[in-house]
């Protein structure tokens, strides 16, 4: 019982606040993600066409193990999903709020 008071006083600062832990934290990760250019370049890509590692690689002429690497990290924020195919795995994206904003930081870049 003794605990109950502190979790109210908790989620009331974080009703004031605006942002539980939670919220925060995937919202740094997802801005983590947009950080790194080469995330960046496979997320524009993808906004594009779904494709495969390999297409990804040879289209950004990056190893394919780079872009599966970088791959695993997009999937697991949820801001890439994949089809199999047979044996091939094609990629897309899988946030569409999360493209726009990309959308939206690349048109305020070329603007300038």
């Amino acid at each position: 019982m003794d605990n109950e008071p502190k979790k109210e006083d908790q989620k009331k600062k974080e009703e004031v606040e605006g942002l539980d832990e939670e919220t925060l934290f995937v919202v740094s990760q997802t801005f983590k993600a947009l950080s790194d250019p080469t995330r960046i370049r496979i997320l524009h890509l993808l906004c594009e066409q779904e494709m495969s590692v390999n297409q990804i690689a040879d289209n950004l002429e990056l190893r394919q193990s780079t872009v599966s690497h970088q791959l695993r990290f997009l999937k697991n924020l949820r801001l890439v999903k994949y089809r199999r195919a047979g044996t091939t795995l094609f990629y897309s994206h899988d946030d569409e709020h999360v493209i726009n904003v990309l959308q939206q930081t690349i048109n305020h870049a070329l603007h300038h």
